[in-house]
C-alpha cells in the first residue's frame, strides 16, 4: 500500500514538474523577440475603431501600427489603444504623439508617461513613426510638393545630400530627445526612395513601400542594402496601387507581396489601411484572407534569408540621390536625369536580372568599405558594365556545303531588343528567328550574328567560315559515239535489206 502511495506521489510530482516546465516554456517563448512582425497600419478613425480592427486581426498578426492622428495626438487615447493591443498579445508602433505636459491637465508628464510605457508594455512598444516619406517627398519636390525639410537649391549632388541629411537629421534627433523624452525608443518611417540618406539622417528603421507600379526588387535592394551598411532594421509596407477605390491591390497580389517581403528578410511587414482623407479603411475580406494565408505561410516556412556572404553589392557614387523609377526620374528632385543616370539604371537592371533577390545597393560613402561587409562580390558603378549577349551559331558550321541553301540557326542567352546578321562583311540584316540563307553563290562565305539586349549592350557571335561547292555535273555522252552507233545501225539495216532482196530474187 505504501508503495502505491509512493508511486502516486512520484507521478504527481512529475506531472507538476512537466506542467511547470510547460508554463516556463510558454512564457519564455512569449518573451522571445519575433523574427518578423506582421500587422496592419490603421490610418483612420477612433479608439473604438482601432479596437475593432485589433479584435479582427489579432489571431493572424503580431503587430499593430496606430497611424491615425485622432488616436495618437492625445496621450490618453494612445494609452488606451496601446493597452488594448498589449492585452491582445500584439506589439505596436505609433505616429509620434504630441506628449506635452499641457495636453491635458489630468495627464502625467512625458517623463512619467514613458516610465509607465516601459513598465506596462516593455519591449512590445517597438517605437514611433515620424515624418512620412522624407526621401520620396524630396525626390518629387520639383514636380508636385514643396514643404518643410525640402532642399530647393543646391550647388551639387553632395551639397543636396548634405542639406537633406542635416535637415531631416535635426528633426529626427529633436523627436528622439524632446518629443520622445530621450526614452530610447526607435524612430521609423516609410519611404519609396533615398533610403540610404534616411538612415544617414538618423532613422532606426525604414519601411520600403510596395505600391504603385514601383519595382519591388529595386526597393528591397536599396532599403536592405542601406540597412545592412548602417546595421539597422528594415521592413516593407504595402500601400496604395491606385489613387481611387479600391486603392489597394487584389488579395492574391497582396499575398505575393507579403511573401516577397518575408523571403527577402524584412523584419517588419505591414499593410496600410486608409483611404484618401483618412476617413475609412480600404481592406476587404479578400485582403484579410490573404493576410491569414500569409500568417500560415510564415509559421509553416521557417525563413531562409540569403546571408550577406551569399549576396552581391552594387556601389553607387556618394551623394547621388536618384530614385531608379524610370528614365524620367529626377536627381534629388532638382536635376533632370542624364546619360549617367541612364547608364546606372541599365547597370542596376542588368544586375537584378543576373542576381535577383540577392542584390543589395549601397553607396561608396558607407560607414565601412564595401569589401568589409562580407558580400560575396562587389561591383562598382565606375567599373561595371552590363555583360553582352552571348550568341552561339549552330548552323552553318565551318565546313563545305554542296547546295546554295543553308539554314541559319542560333541561340542567345538573354532577351534581346534587336538581332541581325552580316554575310560576307556586308550590311547587317535584321533577324527575328532562325531562317534559311537561299541561293548562296559558289565559293567561300562568312557570317556573324549580332544582338542588343534591353540594357543596350551589344554582343556578337564568332564568325563562321563556310564554302558552297556543289559537285561537278556528270559528263555528257560523247556526240561522235552516237553518230557511229547510228551509222552502224543504218549499215546493218542496208545489209538486211540487201539480203532480203537477194533471197527474193533467187527464189523468183
Amino acid at each position: 500500500m505504501e508503495n502505491k502511495h509512493l508511486a502516486a506521489l512520484v507521478v504527481t510530482l512529475l506531472v507538476i514538474q512537466v506542467f511547470a516546465n510547460c508554463i516556463f516554456l510558454s512564457k519564455s517563448q512569449a518573451q522571445t523577440t519575433p523574427e518578423v512582425y506582421v500587422g496592419i497600419d490603421i490610418s483612420y478613425g477612433s479608439v473604438d475603431e482601432a479596437k475593432n480592427m485589433i479584435d479582427k486581426v489579432s489571431n493572424y498578426t503580431n503587430l499593430f501600427v496606430v497611424g491615425t492622428t485622432q488616436i495618437t495626438w492625445y496621450q490618453n487615447r494612445l494609452t488606451e489603444t496601446f493597452q488594448y493591443a498589449y492585452d491582445k498579445g500584439l506589439s505596436f508602433i505609433s505616429l509620434t504623439p504630441a506628449l506635452s505636459d499641457t495636453s491635458f491637465d489630468n495627464n502625467p508628464s512625458k517623463a512619467e508617461w514613458f516610465e509607465h510605457a516601459k513598465e506596462a508594455w516593455g519591449d512590445r512598444l517597438l517605437g514611433f513613426y515620424y515624418l512620412d516619406e522624407p526621401g520620396g517627398r524630396q525626390l518629387d519636390a520639383a514636380q508636385n510638393w514643396i514643404g518643410p525639410n525640402i532642399t530647393t537649391i543646391a550647388s551639387s549632388y553632395t551639397d543636396a545630400a548634405d542639406q537633406f541629411t542635416s535637415a531631416i537629421g535635426r528633426n529626427v534627433e529633436r523627436t528622439k530627445s524632446y518629443t520622445l523624452n530621450a526614452s530610447g525608443y526607435p524612430v521609423c518611417t516609410s519611404d519609396y526612395a533615398l533610403y540610404w540618406f534616411d538612415y544617414q539622417a538618423g532613422y532606426d528603421t525604414i519601411f520600403a513601400e510596395f505600391g504603385w507600379n514601383l519595382s519591388r526588387s529595386i526597393n528591397v535592394a536599396m532599403c536592405r542594402g542601406a540597412a545592412t551598411a548602417y546595421n539597422k532594421d528594415w521592413g516593407a509596407i504595402i500601400t496604395w496601387t491606385y489613387t481611387e477605390p479600391p486603392y489597394i491591390e487584389s488579395g492574391p497580389e497582396l499575398y505575393e507581396d507579403l511573401v516577397f517581403a518575408y523571403d527577402n528578410g524584412a523584419k517588419y511587414i505591414i499593410i496600410f489601411d486608409g483611404n484618401e482623407g483618412w476617413t475609412g479603411g480600404i481592406l476587404e475580406q479578400e485582403h484579410h484572407e490573404a493576410l491569414q494565408q500569409f500568417w500560415d505561410y510564415v509559421h509553416n516556412n521557417p525563413r531562409n534569408t540569403t546571408p550577406v556572404d551569399e549576396r552581391t553589392a552594387y556601389v553607387l557614387p556618394s551623394g547621388y540621390g536618384y530614385g531608379f523609377r524610370g528614365p524620367q526620374d529626377h536627381i534629388w528632385g532638382l536635376w533632370e536625369a542624364d546619360d549617367f543616370s541612364h547608364s546606372l539604371s541599365l547597370s542596376v537592371g542588368s544586375l537584378l536580372r543576373d542576381y535577383g533577390e540577392t542584390l543589395d545597393i549601397i553607396y561608396e560613402d558607407s560607414p565601412q568599405s564595401a569589401d568589409s561587409y562580407g558580400y560575396k562580390q562587389v561591383f562598382s558603378y565606375d567599373s561595371y558594365s552590363p555583360p553582352s549577349p552571348k550568341i552561339s551559331i549552330l548552323s552553318p558550321e565551318n565546313t563545305t556545303y554542296t547546295i546554295g541553301n543553308v539554314s541559319l540557326t542560333f541561340t542567345i542567352d538573354k532577351q534581346t531588343t534587336w538581332i541581325g546578321y552580316s554575310l560576307d562583311g556586308q550590311e547587317q540584316v535584321p533577324l527575328s528567328e532562325n531562317t534559311t540563307l537561299y541561293n548562296l553563290a559558289d565559293g567561300p562565305h562568312n557570317i556573324t550574328i549580332y544582338a542588343t539586349d534591353q540594357f543596350e549592350s551589344t554582343g556578337n557571335s564568332e564568325t563562321i567560315h563556310f564554302t558552297i561547292d556543289p559537285p561537278d555535273p556528270p559528263e555528257p555522252f560523247p556526240t561522235t559515239a552516237v553518230i557511229i552507233i547510228a551509222t552502224s545501225a543504218t549499215a546493218a539495216a542496208v545489209v538486211a535489206v540487201g539480203f532480203a532482196f537477194y533471197f527474193k530474187k533467187r527464189n523468183h
